[in-house]
């Protein structure tokens, strides 16, 4: 009895009684196991045909089974087939119960899920022993499965711990990139400013003296023309060789232009130093507005008409809008990946020939709508859309993750679109959305607070 006396001790520390289905179709054997299982302290349910049985396993909770091979309706073969090919009940345990010694319908049992075999008549200790054995590597069975899964559990929650971690090391990478790429560009900006300024500036302040020199040399001429309307045949002959006339007409145009000139020259570096601006610790009021002039100036080359294509028309709806709190620098930054998007798309749809410079209607023609808007007094949208070949779904879905590209090798890093959302949702505390469909071009909303709070 030792066997006995052990499996009472493990018993005694379980937290539930142990459940076993008897089926037999003897009455004897049914009330022996019945008796004989209860006094073990198990608690004992009974089936006297294959179908009653399994209707038991599937509905009550069945921790092992003892089956007899030779019973009515459906044989204990393919009672085990049955419970064994259905998830709820594979894993109970079955030991057949048997008065045959052929070695052949045991190999037959346990070929089919079966643990072991027990022979009538049955002893008591052997009973108690192989279902002591059985159940308890059932319960180590369970044990391990859930070890197994809270294992599982911990790796899937510290996997989902390292891919935040990992996320939120790309987004600090994408703005470091972000903040150097705006920083260096900063740096050559001011240079390349400080070495044109010199020359300009020594241009400029001569070209007021150039001016007065030149309109007081014509009025002289014009003086000594009045005055000497035939000063001989020499100077004559000079005056219509070198076309004098046309001369003092055009040289104060001449002068003129070279005032337009450097004055141009002096805003477009002055754009340049507002847009490569670096962004202090605090946002600032300011005029979008100008950066979106700034942006559009910088990318005047790319929308001016070309051999093979027409010019891009850039239309704007500019509302009246009060200083918006940002960051200025990095809100370029922004203008400049979306309104550079827009240019590349339309150029896709050049070259694959949506627009011909001789057979496309006007309508059709490349172009980018800029639109802003003050929204309940409280925020400030920024529209950005092209005429272009727009974007399918799925691509759509993608195109804020970093790295993210649908450009040929080496035109395109994937970093755009992924740094403005991040500039706009983490630093603006705002959105960025976009609306496509394939075909019907491509939209870019920015939505931002007027009076956004510091971070």
């Amino acid at each position: 009895m030792q066997a006995w006396h052990q499996h009472e001790t493990e018993l005694n520390s379980s937290a539930r009684k142990e459940t076993i289905l008897v089926i037999d179709d003897s009455k004897a054997n049914l009330d022996y196991l019945n008796i004989t299982l209860s006094d073990a302290g198990y608690n004992v349910l009974i089936a006297m045909d294959g179908t009653n049985g399994i209707e038991q396993a599937y509905n009550e909770p069945i921790d092992l089974i003892l089956l007899d091979i030779i019973i009515p309706k459906i044989d204990g073969f393919e009672t085990c087939r049955i419970l064994k090919s259905n998830p709820m009940t594979k894993d109970i345990p079955i030991i057949f119960m048997t008065a045959l010694s052929e070695t052949g319908q045991k190999v037959k049992g346990l070929n089919l899920g079966a643990v072991d075999y027990i022979t009538k008549p049955f002893q008591e200790e052997e009973i108690l022993a192989r279902i002591q054995v059985h159940l308890k590597l059932r319960r180590l069975n369970l044990e391990l499965d859930q070890q197994k899964q809270q294992l599982e559990n911990r790796v899937k929650s510290r996997t989902a711990e390292l891919s935040e971690a990992l996320e939120e090391l790309k987004k600090a990478q994408l703005q470091l990139v972000q903040s150097e790429k705006i920083s260096s560009l900063g740096q050559l900006v001011a240079g390349v400013a400080h070495e044109v300024n010199n020359p300009l500036g020594f241009i400029f302040s001569n070209l007021h003296y150039a001016d007065q020199y030149v309109y007081d040399l014509v009025h002289l001429m014009k003086l000594y023309q009045k005055e000497f309307p035939n000063p001989g045949s020499e100077i004559e002959e000079e005056m219509e060789t070198i076309d004098l006339n046309h001369i003092l007409e055009d040289l104060p145009k001449v002068i003129s232009s070279m005032k337009l000139g450097t004055d141009r020259i002096q805003g477009i570096m002055q754009s340049l130093r507002n847009f490569s601006r670096a962004d202090g610790d605090q946002k600032i009021a300011v005029d979008i507005h100008d950066g979106l002039e700034t942006t559009l100036m910088i990318l005047q080359h790319r929308l001016k008409a070309r051999p093979k294509r027409p010019m891009i028309e850039v239309i704007k709806e500019y509302e009246n809008l009060p200083p918006v709190k940002c960051y200025p620098g990095q809100l370029n930054q922004v203008f400049m990946n979306l309104l550079t998007n827009a240019i590349d798309a339309l150029e896709e749809g050049m070259g694959n020939g949506a627009w011909g410079i001789e057979s496309t209607p006007n309508s059709h023609c490349p172009k980018i709508h800029i639109k802003t808007e003050l929204v309940e007094d409280t925020k400030v949208l920024i529209r950005i859309a092209d005429n272009g070949p727009g974007m399918p779904e799925p691509v759509q879905n993608q195109i804020f993750n970093p790295f993210f590209t649908t450009k040929a090798e080496g035109k395109g890093t994937g970093l755009g679109l992924s740094i403005s959302h991040q500039i706009i949702a983490q630093k603006h505390n705002g959105m960025l959305q976009c609306i496509s469909s394939f075909g019907q071009g491509t939209e870019f909303i920015i939505e931002i607070p007027l009076d956004a709070e510091d971070e």
